[in-house]
């Protein structure tokens, strides 16, 4: 999972599932992000604003997968509010996987170790596997979605899905590149969506990010020299260049998501996939909402971009759909 997929393993769907989107929230505790890693110090005084978030979304006609970590799975108000959402076919749940926070805890607590595809086979395993059961018996569904924390594959982690039989991966993400700090480097991984394996059981559903500007067909190549050259990027941005564009409200500017959203569906990309964490429904617990005028322009983002979408006739999506629409010949 970790290498780019060889060339035939893209994945194909029904011609009448046309393009759709799909929202995907990493549904996790809240923490201080920039201090270092803990097991401990966290909170989830965000949570009962998933409530307002799940009426919102409901008012779009939209489906959340709600991507559950441990700290959220053990939660007896998380689960109840969740649950029901769940339990009506209006979102579903799938596994995050933050190691740090997830038992059994006998590694050290570290960047390197919070990715949990860097931790000992065998360990990365009894994680998930705690993990997946807990959700299964809070919930009372069997999650079909994992994305690892911080998009953090190993070697043996496509292993560990399928023997849990979980369908779908979501956990690359097109485009970035996260060896410098001990992870995965995803930036040569396709955005369409491929199979992990030639037996088509494991999809991989990548996280939809894509490059913009007149040398957009060079942003592989050319992108990495904004890392080194000092604001080089945003010079290349403001002339309409060359920008890399993630879609999610965090960080990412609606008109800049629209752009985005338009080379995606130019590119025939079959499914969008969107993403937040969860503690930006709530203010000051994410660097991306610290005001009420963050927060709404979070719920604003959303109503434009799913309107947007829906002009361009990208209709919302759901795992279910997902799997019954792909082609597995």
């Amino acid at each position: 999972m970790l290498d780019p997929p060889s060339r035939g393993s893209r994945a194909e769907f029904l011609p009448q599932f046309g393009q759709r989107v799909l929202l995907t929230v990493d549904t996790e505790e809240n923490f201080d992000w920039d201090a270092p890693f803990s097991s401990t110090e966290f909170g989830l005084e965000h949570v009962m604003r998933l409530r307002k978030f799940q009426e919102f979304c409901e008012g779009l006609g939209v489906s959340p997968v709600y991507l559950v970590d441990w700290p959220i799975a053990t939660s007896s108000l998380a689960v109840e509010l969740l649950s029901d959402a769940v339990s009506r076919g209006r979102a579903e749940v799938g596994i995050q996987l933050h190691p740090w926070v997830n038992p059994p805890k006998t590694e050290e607590v570290n960047e390197h170790n919070s990715y949990a595809g860097n931790l000992p086979p065998a360990l990365e395993r009894e994680k998930f596997f705690r993990l997946r059961d807990e959700i299964a018996t809070r919930f009372g569904v069997q999650p079909l979605i994992y994305r690892a924390g911080r998009y953090g594959l190993g070697p043996e982690t496509a292993a560990v899905l399928k023997d849990a039989s979980v369908a779908i991966d979501t956990s690359v993400r097109a485009n970035f590149d996260y060896s410098g700090g001990s992870g995965p480097d995803y930036s040569q991984h396709p955005l369409w969506p491929y199979w992990v394996d030639s037996g088509h059981r494991l999809l991989e559903l990548p996280v939809t990010s894509v490059y913009w500007g007149m040398l957009r067909k060079q942003g592989r190549s050319l992108f990495p020299l904004t890392r080194r050259i000092p604001k080089l990027g945003g010079l290349m941005a403001r002339l309409g260049l060359l920008e890399r564009i993630a879609l999610t409200p965090e960080g990412v500017t609606v008109e800049e998501a629209i752009r985005g959203i338009d080379i995606a569906v130019d590119d025939g990309l079959p499914i969008l996939v969107l993403s937040f964490h969860s503690p930006s429904v709530d203010i000051g617990y994410t660097p991306y909402v610290r005001s009420e005028e963050d927060l709404d322009r979070l719920y604003d983002w959303f109503r434009q971009v799913f309107a947007y979408c829906r002009k361009l006739g990208v209709k919302p999506t759901s795992v279910a759909e997902i799997m019954a629409a792909t082609v597995l010949d």
